[in-house]
């Protein structure tokens, strides 16, 4: 089978640069709240390529379509469930557009969070339902020309698993991410050993998965220590993390984090392990800049321990992944954690 631009560059590269926010940059466009941003591929074409375009001069090698929530499922929050597909297959088109106008090689990855319903039995999703609407979504992204599916932001196993089945079935190969914002957990109790248990088992399985999103940076190094004393080695992890540590102010979220934060994270994620890094929440170009320019300019390093990590980054909010298992990476002290600000 022939590889995608994805495979190729993990073949050539030690490390890849992915994106940032795409919901705070869409904000910063003028995106109304409330407002669904997919629904921009068709009605503000130009604005989500202002923000495309902004990912790629920034030096990112993957970039994620404008697509988060391009389910029927999410989209019929906004009378739009019919416009699924062409508004994830326009997501994806606007993308290849502005990748090919900037003369670089740059992934093409069709963003696919949750559903945001509940999958049976604790809610009415039932897996082929959820298998349905993941396909639809991603055979629009497909025929806008995505080189692979990003699944991101998943919590409950069952999701991630009918998302990579919709995959397949559409002949795609997927990427996966999930939040572990619930104590190094996922809302659903995942640990980030749990996550690398189940790409093992999948078939076929994802190209790379990580985490994404969560609380703040030093929350997300500590899932991918954890992931990385457990993967395989020939598997990618990927390294998302939000912009430092979201509050409220003056009527909307903010996050802490500073360009220089970033880079200090993004170098110490490469030295974890993680093979793509890029920024979730809160993350900007300006941000993206300075990580690239970090990782360039350093050599790999050793897989940095939770006392650094706290020291560089800021103190974890919540308890370590793993919880009570004693599969959480150890530290020598628990000093110094505050609880999660409500993002």
């Amino acid at each position: 089978m022939t590889k995608n631009l994805l495979e190729r560059l993990l073949e050539e590269r030690d490390w890849l640069l992915a994106d940032g926010a795409t919901g705070t940059n869409m904000f910063a466009l003028g995106l109304p709240n409330g407002e669904a941003p997919d629904i921009w591929n068709l009605q503000e074409p130009d604005k989500v390529r202002q923000h495309y375009r902004s990912m790629i001069e920034a030096g990112t090698d993957i970039v994620l379509t404008n697509s988060f929530g391009g389910t029927r499922n999410r989209l019929k929050l906004h009378d739009a469930q019919d416009q699924a597909y062409e508004i994830n297959k326009r997501a994806a088109e606007l993308l290849q557009e502005e990748i090919a106008a900037s003369g670089r090689e740059v992934v093409c990855a069709g963003s696919v969070g949750p559903t945001g319903d509940l999958m049976v039995p604790l809610g009415p999703l039932t897996h082929e339902d959820a298998v349905d609407a993941f396909a639809e979504q991603m055979r629009g992204l497909k025929d806008g020309g995505a080189d692979v599916v990003w699944v991101e932001t998943m919590s409950a196993p069952e999701e991630l698993a009918a998302a990579l089945e919709a995959a397949d079935q559409v002949g795609i190969k997927a990427c996966c991410t999930l939040s572990f914002d619930t104590n190094g957990r996922t809302m659903m109790g995942v640990t980030p050993k749990d996550l690398v248990g189940l790409a093992h088992k999948t078939t076929p399985g994802p190209l790379a998965f990580g985490g994404n999103c969560g609380t703040g940076a030093s929350d997300l190094m500590a899932a991918i220590i954890n992931m990385r004393d457990s993967k395989g080695p020939t598997d990618v992890l990927i390294a998302k993390a939000n912009c430092g540590i979201p509050s409220y102010k003056d009527g909307k979220i903010v996050y802490s984090g500073t360009p220089e934060l970033m880079a200090k994270y993004a170098v110490m994620a490469r030295d974890a392990g993680a093979r793509i890094i890029g920024g979730c929440c809160g993350t900007t170009p300006a941000h993206l800049k300075v990580m690239r320019q970090a990782l360039e300019a350093s050599e790999r390093g050793d897989c940095p321990n939770l006392e650094q990590i706290i020291a560089e980054l800021g103190p974890l909010t919540g308890v370590l992944p793993g919880g009570d298992d004693g599969d959480a990476p150890k530290r020598s002290e628990r000093r110094g954690r505050r609880r999660r600000a409500d993002a």
